[in-house]
């Protein structure tokens, strides 16, 4: 007699397979758009000197640079705590 299992053996038919895309959107070319992958090539391969992380202008210079006074202040903030916290208390 023995256990039985408690999960069909069988495994169910896949519900997302079908090659046919659903009636109620457009074409899928609509979608798809302009292929910017070629061009995003040509600005990151460029040698222009600049890190990976600065190629594409102001956008990342100014991420950079957020990160960069966000991870000092964060530092000094810690610092100055932990200094604060190591000092005795007078009663």
């Amino acid at each position: 007699q023995g256990l039985k299992p408690l999960v069909p053996t069988e495994s169910p038919a896949p519900s997302f397979g079908t090659s046919k895309p659903p009636s109620h959107l457009p074409a899928a070319e609509a979608f798809l758009g302009k292929n910017k992958v070629p061009d995003l090539q040509k600005v990151f391969q460029r040698s222009d000197g600049l890190p990976i992380h600065l190629k594409r202008g102001v956008p990342d210079r100014l991420l950079y640079r957020t990160t960069m006074a966000l991870t000092i202040g964060g530092t000094i903030y810690c610092l100055v705590a932990l200094y604060i916290a190591s000092q005795p208390k007078n009663k």
